[in-house]
């Protein structure tokens, strides 16, 4: 089983088109067409589920294929882990930063403190 990427889908394709234009090249598993959570309109992109064999196939015929007036971008789905490695790691050291400098702020404004005080004092 292999997922496509089906990238600059005209807005007004639904699943059904999505899965007839598919259905040409092989057995077509699943459609999903992400929408816009305010909108609800299509985001311009989708995933098909197809069989291996069929997959290649279909991304073969289909990538730059004009629907709607758009050329489709027919890839297979690859994880970029890369990319989730760069949020995670934004994402987890993110905290420890913010800790790491407000105890750095904490401490300059401390010494500061303590400078004041004592000189009041001695006076």
């Amino acid at each position: 089983m292999a997922k496509i990427y089906v990238g600059n889908l005209p807005f007004t394709a639904d699943e059904a088109a999505v899965r007839a234009l598919f259905s040409q090249h092989g057995t077509v598993e699943s459609v999903a067409l992400p929408t816009d959570r305010e909108t609800g309109r299509p985001r311009g992109f989708g995933f098909v589920e197809m069989p291996q064999a069929d997959a290649a196939r279909a991304i073969q015929a289909l990538n730059g294929y004009s629907m709607g007036g758009r050329p489709l971008r027919v890839t297979e789905q690859t994880t970029h882990w890369w990319r989730w490695w760069w949020w995670w790691r934004r994402r987890s050291l993110g905290w420890w930063w913010r800790w790491w400098l407000s105890r750095r702020w904490r401490w300059r404004w401390r010494r500061w403190r303590r400078t004041l005080v004592s000189t009041r004092h001695s006076c």
